[in-house]
């Protein structure tokens, strides 16, 4: 918002440009997330992007487990803890169990610190991920909106006016394509993400949001440079997740990766294996059991440090699952080969992220002929700085900017 009376800059928050327009600084964010990694990462990726993320306040909507209310949607679940609340404090009734739903502040909360602080503080940043967070966030946005400024990280179905700022893969418009429209019924159309075409405050990315940047990928080369200095190159990477409804493998899958890694061993210097929380432990005994022998593969046991940071830094080459696609956004933000395993099980959008990447020239499917030493150069995904970017321009069409 932009002010025209001469400001104290110490004090209101408010800085000057070059050509003397005034503009307020936006020198905080709140992230709001869901407790799922995935989703939380692009929020803190962004927040760190914009030079943000030692000056963020981190808040998580909780889901309520067991029962059926833990599948309801939050917004739902909050208006019947609300009713409840009321009720039992009405008639004295002690409503343990249904209190303190969320481990977030209460939108109101957040909205009213937005404004008792925008003349001392600037305006408050609000980054949120995942479909749970949508009505806190909108609802923030509702209460402050002068004060705020409020992106949401990830396709939030319907009703995108709720927010300044949509970030999302072009991949979760795929349904707006003929060929989209071609595998889903007429009647189920209108209740598939997205509804329309993307409006004027909705910024498409590749892939999706990372943690994973230049920035940080230095300072993992200097904290696992000399950990990895024993390994022969080159070093290779593989990284399993774990089946979606969209991209289905079991042991068949794992058994064709071993048989495709046992190939390719002869051209690796060295072979790390990494599993994510959704690998079936199946596919992990599996391609435990049959190269965990070999003296130039180290799997990855689960226990901290993770060296994930450090694989991306360091690895010369990538070979990832296709379930994954914060996996493979961030090894194709490298630069680096990266190879993929189960691309032609995906469907839907996942098939469509995939012909994209392909079409990039930024991944190869994995048939075990490959020489691990060979290189090939693609443009790498820049999504983090390009959303930065859009949100930085937004903002100073609002007179806004970011502290520097």
């Amino acid at each position: 918002m932009r002010r025209t009376r001469p400001p104290e800059l110490a004090v209101t928050g408010l800085s000057e440009n070059l050509q003397g327009d005034i503009y307020r600084t936006v020198k905080r964010a709140v992230v709001i997330g869901n407790g799922c990694a995935g989703a939380e990462n692009q929020c803190f990726g962004l927040v760190h992007s914009l030079g943000l993320f030692d000056r963020h306040l981190y808040h998580r909507v909780a889901r309520p487990k067991g029962g059926i209310l833990q599948w309801l949607p939050i917004s739902l679940y909050k208006r019947i803890h609300r009713f409840i609340s009321t009720i039992c404090a009405r008639f004295s009734i002690n409503a343990t169990g249904i209190t303190n739903v969320f481990e977030v502040d209460d939108a109101k909360q957040i909205a009213a610190m937005a404004r008792s602080t925008f003349d001392k503080n600037g305006p408050l940043l609000v980054v949120a991920s995942g479909s749970d967070t949508i009505s806190v966030a909108s609802s923030i946005r509702r209460l402050a909106m002068e004060n705020v400024f409020v992106v949401q990280v990830q396709h939030p179905r319907s009703h995108l006016e709720r927010f300044d700022l949509v970030i999302t893969p072009r991949h979760d418009y795929f349904s707006l394509t003929p060929e989209g429209k071609m595998q889903i019924p007429f009647f189920l159309r209108p209740w598939v993400t997205p509804r329309e075409p993307p409006g004027r405050n909705v910024f498409l990315t590749t892939g999706a949001l990372h943690y994973a940047d230049a920035s940080t990928l230095r300072n993992a080369t200097l904290e696992w440079k000399e950990e990895f200095a024993s390994l022969s190159k080159p070093l290779v990477v593989v990284n399993i997740g774990g089946p979606t409804r969209n991209c289905l493998y079991g042991v068949d899958l794992a058994k064709q990766l071993c048989g495709m890694l046992q190939s390719i061993l002869w051209s690796c210097g060295s072979l790390r294996i990494s599993f994510s929380r959704r690998t079936p432990k199946k596919v992990v005994e599996i391609i435990t059991g049959e190269l965990s022998s070999n003296s130039k593969v180290y799997i990855w046991d689960g226990k901290d440090p993770n060296p994930h940071l450090g694989h991306l830094a360091l690895a010369d080459t990538f070979i990832i699952t296709a379930d994954s696609i914060s996996m493979l956004s961030e090894a194709c933000s490298t630069g680096k080969p990266v190879y993929v395993v189960g691309a032609e099980r995906c469907t839907w959008k996942f098939s469509d992220f995939q012909k994209t990447l392909h079409e990039r020239g930024a991944v190869r499917p994995l048939t075990g002929n490959e020489d691990m030493c060979e290189k090939w150069s693609y443009s790498p995904l820049n999504d983090n700085g390009e959303a930065a970017r859009r949100v930085i321009q937004d903002l100073a069409k609002r007179g806004w900017k970011i502290e520097t």
